[in-house]
């Protein structure tokens, strides 16, 4: 009988053991909307996401989390990106998503001639609503590294990206866009900038937004140039989209966060493609996609 107990009592240890292992490493999401009373108490919800144990250090001030802005495309969701916001979670990013549209919005019209085809309104709006955010994490997580943002978007929400990263350069740490196709590239050399572009033939980027390969390499500019479609760089796209982006973006932060995690000491060019993503090597350079091995 005490032998059964003995063992019941560490089979139950051991569970315990494995559920608050697993359980540190567990992402939190929360949802808050604050009210920006510069702008007629416009509400600005945000999406945030911090792995437990690393929000617990910093409450008890043993750290500051990095920070993560992440931005999203025209008329979607700012919850529709959780497979990029888990990746920076994951190595112990706070990750804000910023919902930048509203219902009550007036429609955003194309209108060729005016800067960045007529979208400059929506772009300083999704700027505004950046700053305003950032300013009211303050309150909610003090212990969190504001100065240098890693500031992330897809589509309207990487131009977004790019332009609040022209307009706040000492603020940036590093950008990471998905086919974003109307602000160009900033190509000063100040931060780290990492792109997946994609092959659709529906969603073509402005000339000159994405620079050369030579400026590319002087600047410290990463595209990489898929075969997955616009749309595939969300939560909808395909499986297989999503992790090799995933993949390609691990391998992206474990050299440029040194600190944060360890770097990959040898590896082949970037290539990515619908499989097996190899590791990642910060060349500068654009990327071509090779065709997949058949078999």
């Amino acid at each position: 009988m005490k032998r059964g107990i003995a063992v019941l009592f560490s089979v139950g240890a051991l569970l315990t053991v494995g559920y608050f292992t697993v359980s540190k490493w567990a992402i939190r999401h929360e949802t808050i909307t604050f009210l920006d009373p510069e702008r007629d108490n416009r509400p600005v919800a945000v999406d945030i996401a911090v792995r437990r144990d690393k929000e617990m250090q910093a409450n008890a001030g043993m750290m500051k989390l990095p920070v993560a802005i992440l931005n999203h495309g025209n008329t979607v969701k700012f919850t529709e990106y959780s497979f990029v916001a888990n990746i920076f979670a994951a190595r112990g990013y706070e990750v804000v998503s910023i919902q930048h549209d509203l219902p009550t919005d007036p429609p955003m019209v194309t209108k060729i001639g005016e800067p960045y085809v007529g979208r400059l309104a929506q772009i300083e709006r999704g700027v505004a609503n950046i700053k305003f955010a950032v300013a009211k994490m303050h309150e909610v997580q003090p212990n969190a590294d504001y100065d240098h943002l890693t500031v992330v978007g897809h589509s309207m929400g990487g131009d977004i990206t790019m332009y609040f990263a022209k307009q706040y350069p000492d603020e940036i740490k590093k950008v990471v866009t998905m086919d974003n196709l109307r602000v160009p590239f900033i190509t000063s050399g100040k931060f780290k900038i990492l792109s997946f572009r994609s092959t659709d033939p529906q969603f073509k980027a402005d000339p000159g937004v994405v620079p050369s390969t030579d400026i590319c390499e002087k600047a410290g500019i990463t595209v990489v140039n898929t075969k997955f479609q616009h749309n595939d760089m969300r939560d909808t796209g395909s499986e297989n989209a999503k992790s090799s982006i995933q993949d390609m973006l691990d391998k992206f932060l474990a050299e440029a966060d040194s600190d944060l995690a360890p770097v990959e000491t040898s590896a082949p060019n970037v290539v990515l493609d619908p499989g097996p993503v190899p590791p990642f090597v910060p060349t500068g350079k654009q990327t071509e996609p090779v065709k997949p091995v058949t078999h």
